[in-house]
């Protein structure tokens, strides 16, 4: 519940009030009914995958950009297994795993 108290409004169109979401997609963790009820008194509808339910359910269809991104990074060898000790010098690789992930997506849709 700190999670769903942290998020932040969503904006409108100008000059309208600022709301929450509309909906929050959980996985299976997250099914239990006092986490329902929790999020409906906040007035968000909650979508979360039921324990026992096939996996055709239609949740985690979608994969997020952020997901993907990630589940490029181990494509690098320096960042499949750490090696580094300091973190400064991981975070570098990360940021520059990030930065070619990045680079090749938009060289990708820029000859689109």
């Amino acid at each position: 519940m700190p999670l769903i108290g942290a998020i932040p409004p969503v904006h409108g169109r100008r000059g309208r009030p600022r709301q929450r979401p509309e909906r929050i997609y959980a996985d299976r963790g997250y099914d239990h009914d006092k986490y329902r009820t929790q999020v409906r008194a906040k007035g968000i509808t909650p979508v979360i995958a039921r324990r026992g339910t096939e996996h055709g359910s239609g949740l985690g269809t979608h994969r997020w950009v952020i997901e993907q991104a990630i589940a490029l990074l181990p494509w690098f060898r320096r960042l499949r297994i750490r090696w580094e000790i300091r973190d400064d010098i991981h975070e570098a690789f990360l940021a520059l795993g990030c930065a070619v992930i990045c680079w090749r997506r938009l060289k990708i849709h820029s000859l689109c």
